[in-house]
């Protein structure tokens, strides 16, 4: 897993690509592959799935734009020396 793959997951989220953001997420195992797992689920409509992946992720459920989450999403990995 590395911060390219999670970049590239939320670039292909944001330009709606759903099923390549789903796959590339799918099988990294750390706290921001689950945020972003969380969101494309809340963003399909599956919130009872979106809310075990943002337990998983230790995140709060939120309800703001899923578009302006990714942003923040991005942001903090952008931030991230570790990957």
């Amino acid at each position: 897993m590395n911060k390219e793959a999670l970049l590239n997951a939320i670039s292909f989220a944001g330009d709606g690509k759903w099923e390549e953001a789903h796959i590339t997420v799918q099988d990294i195992d750390n706290e921001y592959a689950y945020w972003i797992h969380a969101n494309l689920h809340r963003e399909e409509g599956d919130i009872s799935n979106s809310k075990y992946w943002y337990r998983r992720a230790g995140r709060e459920y939120t309800e703001i734009d899923f578009r302006e989450e990714r942003e923040e999403i991005r942001k903090e990995i952008e931030s991230l020396d570790k990957y």
